[in-house]
């Protein structure tokens, strides 16, 4: 689909937003505490419902929980793109600051 790369993107980084949760034992409320980034929202992430959120969006809220996120973009000829290229091609990485 059109938007496949951009989706997968923000899989990824949604992940390391519940990784960060789980790491620091934090419930949405405490998260929302800690960032001031609505409960509703993480919500929203736990249940990978990501519709709403844009790319810099998610790595702003990585960012508040106190990782940074490391992009490469690496441009191909080609159209076509393997399904998990991106986190298999290290591609998006995020680093616990």
């Amino acid at each position: 689909h059109k938007n496949a790369d951009a989706d997968q993107v923000k899989a990824i980084l949604a992940a390391e937003i519940i990784k960060a949760l789980d790491r620091e034992g934090l419930s949405v409320r405490s998260a929302q505490g800690r960032t001031g980034i609505a409960a509703a929202d993480f919500s929203r992430i736990r249940n990978a419902n990501l519709g709403r959120f844009t790319v810099d969006r998610l790595m702003s809220i990585i960012n508040r929980l106190g990782s940074r996120v490391e992009v490469k973009i690496k441009v191909r000829r080609s159209a076509k793109v393997e399904r998990g290229m991106l986190a298999s091609k290290g591609l998006v990485r995020v680093v616990r600051s």
